[in-house]
């Protein structure tokens, strides 16, 4: 049984996230030949403050326009 772990910014509808796992599910029964049944898929939203790139907020690094 795959099990997906996605850890991602926040700030995506709910319209892709749906999508998303749908695409993840499609590429694991493509890849290793899984029943989507037994696909499972968890998404992971952290905030900007929460996630850092080269020492910096993600949120510091937007706000500045660096991302």
């Amino acid at each position: 049984m795959p099990f997906i772990q996605v850890t991602m910014l926040e700030g995506r509808t709910v319209e892709q996230k749906h999508a998303l796992i749908s695409a993840l599910t499609e590429a694991a029964v493509a890849s290793v030949g899984a029943k989507p049944e037994s696909v499972r898929v968890a998404l992971y939203e952290v905030s900007g403050d929460d996630w850092g790139v080269a020492g910096e907020a993600m949120s510091v690094l937007k706000a500045r326009g660096d991302r």
